[in-house]
């Protein structure tokens, strides 16, 4: 091995070995962008969608649609937090990082929500893979909880409507 190969091998940073966490980094990162993109996509696809139906509901004065489509659409969001925690999951075991599917179910879970319930069982050198996990999962229900304020204030316009309220937006 030559010496600028060991140099590289053997640099640090603050005391982190370097080329292990220029590989984290780049694992996580790919991690991270797979799971928004999706994440952005099915929000988007389940909004517009919300949109496009209440709407036409509206129109008509089906306001109970409105509600009904409210309610599914929330249903479908919790169903896109789960499939992300699935992607992960595929992920991690695509790498060949853990082998038991239902503990890195669970470990995903727990570092998607945050809750961190699980104790981290990534093997070492891998261990701030974690990290990019609970990125994800902070930043897609960030973009959830904007989505749903979206949501609700179509949902309160409906209401008012639907019991007389002059004014759609009124409190």
């Amino acid at each position: 091995m030559s010496t600028t190969t060991e140099l590289i091998a053997q640099s640090a940073l603050g005391g982190i070995p370097l080329l292990p966490l220029i590989r984290d980094t780049l694992y996580g990162v790919f991690g991270l962008l797979l799971v928004l993109l999706f994440h952005g996509s099915a929000i988007n696809f389940i909004m517009l969608r919300f949109e496009r139906l209440t709407i036409g509901n509206l129109k008509f004065k089906q306001y109970n649609r409105v509600f009904f489509h409210f309610y599914a659409a929330f249903f479908f969001i919790a169903l896109v937090h789960i499939v992300e925690i699935i992607i992960w999951t595929l992920y991690i075991i695509t790498l060949n990082l853990m082998d038991d599917g239902i503990q890195t179910l669970l470990f995903v879970g727990s570092c998607y929500t945050t809750v961190g319930f699980v104790e981290d069982i990534l093997p070492a050198g891998w261990k701030s893979l974690a990290f990019f996990i609970s990125f994800s999962g902070l930043f897609s229900v960030a973009w959830t909880t904007s989505a749903m304020i979206t949501m609700t204030n179509s949902y309160k316009a409906a209401w008012n409507l639907k019991h007389h309220q002059k004014d759609p937006n009124f409190s």
